[in-house]
């Protein structure tokens, strides 16, 4: 298959890309490339990409590919708070833009990375399924709420989308994120010997790795196409569901020495649910989630230390994705409206 695999720059496509290559695929990748160059470790094998932002492609970018998988997005709630228009016009309309272009260029695949994010808050008695009630607390997980049913009005005989709601990610990536817990709270113990928790430790995440994401896309480009039209899948594992504090707990296990401390005014978290993921286990051909936390810290672990993040690295704004986009606005090369600024116009600035 020809791949078109969008935020192929960022953490899980630094991660999938390779892995779909592997498997005999095809790939190119498209991206706006806010993140280049922030990198642990060696890059990831190149690809041949579009510098693209997604709210610029058109119909013709997309001809000739046989699947597109849709990562791009504004990644987490503190970005989607920056500029909530902002995060409705790149994860909202700028999905839909590719998926109408994608069905207009006659491709039949389309795999939307979508996020638990959408079902908000929620009592942790429950186990969410797919069923359950959108009920978003933050303009990102809203926006994919609204992505998500513009996208299902595409559905047709001749356009497959399928839509997989990642638990919250975590594992290693050359192209690494610290602003997600268990990354970072494995960096905080691992460079200061703290595991600081910034709420009071209550809320429930479900969590997934990232090569399990990426196996899930791979499973979705794969599956015929009865099992995938149409149907969303919760990505990660039921019992991988886990509070905060025991996130911490599980960490001072794998890095003896370290120890649990909480951030001064942590309080409760809103965004607190559980999720079933027994659909995408059950009926997802191919797919079959293998990470646990604990192999997870501890592939983390022995990926900071093999290369040697530091204090710097954790002040640095090139793994946080909030200051990374701040630092880029900052520096003239993003503007107001999270487009890249012309050459041009960033060098009178700075004069």
């Amino acid at each position: 298959m020809r791949v078109l695999i969008t935020g192929h720059d960022g953490y899980i496509g630094a991660v999938l890309a390779p892995m779909v290559r592997d498997a005999g695929h095809d790939v190119t990748g498209l991206d706006a490339f806010w993140f280049e160059g922030c990198t642990l470790g060696p890059e990831p094998g190149a690809h041949p990409a579009l510098r693209l932002d997604v709210r610029d492609v058109e119909v013709d970018h997309l001809r000739g590919f046989d699947a597109v998988v849709h990562l791009a997005a504004i990644s987490n709630d503190p970005v989607g708070h920056l500029d909530p228009a902002r995060t409705f016009e790149i994860n909202n309309l700028g999905s839909v833009r590719i998926a109408r272009s994608a069905k207009e260029a006659g491709i039949e695949r389309f795999i939307f990375a979508s996020s638990c994010s959408l079902y908000g808050a929620a009592s942790p008695d429950d186990l969410l399924t797919e069923s359950a009630p959108f009920n978003p607390v933050t303009p990102y997980g809203e926006s994919k709420v609204l992505a998500e049913r513009a996208i299902t009005e595409l559905a047709d005989d001749d356009f497959s989308p399928v839509f997989l709601r990642n638990a919250t990610v975590y594992g290693f990536s050359p192209h690494l994120r610290l602003d997600l817990v268990v990354n970072d709270l494995v960096a905080s113990a691992l460079v200061t010997g703290e595991v600081l928790i910034r709420s009071d430790g209550t809320p429930w995440r479900p969590l997934v790795h990232v090569e399990d994401v990426s196996n899930a896309i791979l499973a979705a480009l794969l599956a015929p196409r009865e099992a995938i039209h149409g149907e969303a899948f919760n990505i990660g594992r039921t019992h991988e569901n886990h509070q905060v504090r025991d996130i911490a707990d599980i960490i001072t296990k794998v890095l003896p020495g370290s120890r649990i401390t909480y951030a001064q005014g942590g309080g409760p978290d809103a965004r607190c649910y559980r999720v079933d993921f027994s659909k995408a286990t059950d009926d997802l051909p191919g797919f079959l989630p293998r990470w646990t936390l604990r192999d997870g810290v501890e592939e983390l672990a022995e990926a900071y230390r093999r290369f040697s993040l530091s204090a710097d690295d954790l002040a640095s704004p090139r793994f946080v994705r909030l200051r990374r986009i701040q630092a880029l606005q900052r520096e003239g090369v993003l503007g107001p409206d999270l487009r890249r600024v012309p050459a041009s116009e960033s060098a009178s600035a700075d004069r």
